[in-house]
């Protein structure tokens, strides 16, 4: 075994001393070594989906297709027929089938085995590369604390690798299914270790430019990946080396974390303005928010602005909540998730609901001492939510305009305002920051409002042949649902490979990765 296979099972990979650089082109990179990427891999890695014998789904008309050829693999079965007529929670019928087959009636409350059995055969693998600025797991390694508590429910996990039963090993005392951000990211980073998937893995890569390139006389085009890797040298110093990867297939799994979204209104740059949970909890940790504080101002009604507001509550501190959407708005994340899975989401749900200023004529400011601004009995003292209002300005005396749909102001009074309104992708390193693969574009690139546009069954764009795109860049944002999107590219890839391998008997063996077939 050379040195540099036994750096890449270590999970310790010098792109610029590997094969890949000398010659070989890779079948795919994956940019992006979050749990889409992680899952990915597991795929591509030669762990292969089949049903099981004695497997049964309890939607009997989804069992009769997979009964139909059971000695196929799962990659190798029509996806587009096994999706047909399924629902879920997410608008991808990849992302549904998938869910369906690894927690059947989950939806539903069932605790029903999944039909799939998962067969190591290394055969099948297809040589890749995960590239990630940090350690597996991608953004979750940047949420410690910016989160209380998530339920597991099996909805983090990842094949062949039972969440609950990882945290029952790193935990004597397990009262109930909850685990915190860094628990989570950390099972992701053993997952990669327990899973074998390291020799995949070049941690600390930031990818800088992604093109198309022709390979000279045969007209032949690849993808080059170029970018910037952290080492160790010697004595400890920290390096960055540029490498250049040329590869046939790109996967987009980067997430949506990198950017926070901005409201881009007046005063939005002050310096009480936060666009991040950090900035809150360093405010509180030194002591210059406390009980005493003007009101904090959230902006946002997803999971990160409750989670932010649960976080203001414990304190003492006061909050003000504003956001957009009605709070019986179906499209409202809180309205999608099961009270019993998620009390604490639940909880900031009730305190959106129950008390909530009604508004005023005029402009006029106001505290949380006028009960009468409430609409409903002060059962959470220090909040107060302003449903279907937007923020109009930021004032530099500490003043935030908010105005509701009939265009009346409001003006609070507040110590800091904490807008967290989503997030955009970091796609620096593609042409125009990658606005011409999404469904408009002309727009950036996001996941709610306009996500990469691929082809619903294999997710490959539409725009550029070669580039697939998973997780929340496709509109995913929970795990469970990106897990889709790893089948239905591991899918196509193998397909794609097989006929290649049936049509190009005597292809060129010059252009196969050397890295991964030393021995």
């Amino acid at each position: 075994m050379t040195n540099e296979f036994k750096r890449s099972c270590s999970g310790e990979m010098d792109l610029n001393n590997s094969e890949v650089l000398h010659g070989g082109i890779l079948p795919v990179v994956i940019i992006g070594n979050g749990p889409s990427g992680i899952c990915l891999s597991y795929l591509l890695s030669g762990h292969t989906p089949y049903l099981s014998s004695e497997g049964t789904h309890p939607n009997t008309v989804l069992q009769a297709k997979l009964k139909h050829e059971p000695h196929l693999s799962l990659l190798e079965q029509d996806l587009e027929y096994l999706c047909e007529g399924l629902e879920g929670r997410s608008s991808n019928q990849m992302a549904v089938l998938f869910d369906s087959l690894l927690m059947p009636g989950c939806d539903f409350g069932l605790n029903c085995a999944s039909p799939l059995l998962w067969r190591y055969e290394p055969e099948r693998a297809t040589p890749h590369l995960v590239l990630g600025k940090g350690p597996p797991g991608g953004a979750w390694h940047t949420m410690e604390g910016s989160m209380l508590t998530l339920s597991l429910a099996n909805w983090m996990e990842l094949p062949g690798l039972k969440l609950k039963d990882w945290i029952r090993d790193k935990r004597r005392n397990v009262r109930n299914d909850r685990a915190t951000p860094a628990e989570i990211a950390s099972y992701y980073q053993n997952y990669v270790i327990q899973m074998g998937l390291q020799k995949n893995f070049v941690n600390g890569s930031t990818v800088t430019s992604l093109r198309r390139i022709n390979l000279g006389d045969d007209c032949r085009s690849v993808w080059e990946v170029q970018g910037l890797q952290r080492s160790l040298e010697e004595g400890g110093t920290e390096m960055e080396r540029p490498f250049s990867v040329c590869t046939e297939n790109v996967v987009l799994a980067t997430g949506t974390h990198d950017i926070p979204a901005r409201l881009g209104v007046e005063g939005e740059n002050l310096p009480f303005v936060c666009h991040s949970f950090c900035e809150l909890e360093a405010a509180i940790a030194d002591g210059r928010l406390d009980q005493t504080s003007d009101p904090v101002l959230v902006v946002g009604a997803g999971l990160t602005a409750a989670d932010a507001v649960l976080a203001i509550h414990h304190y003492n501190i006061p909050v003000y909540h504003a956001f957009r959407r009605s709070v019986s708005d179906p499209e409202l994340i809180f309205n999608q998730l099961p009270k019993v899975l998620y009390p604490e989401y639940h909880k900031v749900h009730q305190m959106m609901t129950q008390q909530h200023w009604f508004g005023s004529t005029g402009i006029t400011p106001v505290t949380l001492s006028e009960n009468t601004a409430l609409s409903y009995t002060d059962s959470y003292p220090g909040y107060v939510s302003f449903p279907k209002h937007r923020v109009v300005a930021f004032k530099p005396d500490h003043k935030c305009v908010l105005g509701n749909e009939e265009g009346r102001q409001t003006v609070l009074r507040i110590s800091v305002a904490l807008v967290l309104i989503g997030s955009l992708p970091n796609m620096s390193f593609l042409s125009e920051n990658g606005q011409p693969l999404g469904l408009h574009p002309q727009e950036p690139i996001s996941c709610r409002h306009n996500p990469i546009c691929v082809d619903p069954y294999t997710y490959e764009s539409v725009r550029a042949p070669g580039l697939y795109a998973m997780g929340p860049l496709v509109g995913e944002n929970f795990v469970r649902f990106l897990k889709g999107g790893a089948l239905a590219i591991a899918s196509d890839l193998a397909r794609r490979q097989s006929s290649r391998d049936q049509g190009c008997v005597g292809r060129d063996k010059s252009l196969q990765p050397k890295f991964m077939l030393e021995s």
